[in-house]
């Protein structure tokens, strides 16, 4: 069974709260988890932001929307109790509890009004129950970003020439902590290669060792002889750890020969690389900037 939407949980999580007791999101988490019969890997799923579980995310924005209808109300920090309005509600035996079954209060019309959940003010919930909430669809529209992001860069990587592709990984492996400074890299690394880079880069600022890293700027997968050949450079430069980037992909055999060999091989295909540029900020520049912010109930507790 898939992990319920938040507004599916509100009913059962308020007719889990009827003994009046106080209860957590944690307490919730393994009430509903047990009423839904939820797998382990479907309780341990997070959110993109890895923040809370997805089940845990659902549930606080369920209670959210409880609280903003008055049907909940908080005891002390994250810990929250029916109230009289709630039980009342419940003793209604009500089928479901939604988004358009809590318009019937007037608070969660205003909250509606003045957040524009999602939709235009004062609209009617369209057909069809909302699975995401508001930081799930956040999140999924970022990735969403990210990923157009990633594809745009390894197309615009594609297209430059061997020598900017040689200075793109240069950048990139510093970026990342590597080679020291960039001047101290370009020593040893962006030598002419077979359409790529080969040489040799610190693996850390004191260069204590040394990681041999060849580069492909391809279309086509790369696959074992050219990660097999690239495992006896290492040999005979008496390397031990080695990284192959390549644009394009790794196939099947590649990826398995490097798992069996003493030799550590790191393989990165193109979009691993892309995801790389963007992390460490290569070849991208910040665009708009969202800052949400979240209540600090710590500063109000005296």
């Amino acid at each position: 069974m898939p992990i319920p939407d938040y507004q599916t949980v509100m009913l059962p999580s308020l007719a889990a709260m009827s003994d009046r007791n106080v209860y957590r999101i944690a307490d919730l988490a393994k009430l509903i988890s047990s009423q839904f019969s939820l797998s382990d890997e479907e309780i341990a799923q997070r959110i993109a932001s890895g923040t809370s579980t997805v089940l845990e995310n659902r549930l606080a924005w369920a209670r959210t929307y409880l609280k903003k209808a008055g049907l909940v109300e908080p005891v002390s920090r994250g810990q929250y109790r029916i109230t009289q309005r709630g039980l009342d509600v419940l003793k209604s035996k009500p089928q479901k509890i939604d988004n358009a079954f809590l318009r019937k209060f007037p608070e969660f019309s205003e909250f509606v009004r003045r957040q524009d959940i999602g939709r235009q003010a004062g609209a009617e919930p369209s057909e069809g129950p909302e699975t995401q909430t508001p930081q799930e669809v956040l999140e999924d529209a970022y990735q969403r970003l990210r990923r157009e992001l990633a594809d745009e860069l390894l197309q615009t990587v594609l297209s430059t020439t061997p020598s900017f592709f040689e200075r793109l990984v240069v950048k990139l492996l510093v970026a990342m902590g590597y080679g020291g400074s960039l001047k101290d890299a370009g020593q040893d690394l962006g030598k002419p290669g077979d359409d790529g880079v080969d040489g040799v880069i610190k693996e850390d600022r004191l260069g204590l060792d040394a990681i041999y890293v060849q580069a492909k700027r391809w279309t086509a997968s790369v696959g074992r002889p050219d990660v097999q050949s690239f495992a006896g450079s290492l040999e005979g430069h008496r390397a031990r750890k080695g990284v192959f980037i390549t644009t394009s992909q790794f196939s099947k055999e590649a990826r398995e020969y490097v798992t069996r060999i003493e030799k550590k091989i790191r393989l990165i295909n193109g979009e691993e690389l892309a995801q790389l540029m963007i992390d460490y900020g290569v070849g991208v520049t910040e665009g708009e900037t969202y800052e949400v912010k979240k209540l600090d109930r710590d500063y109000f507790e005296e």
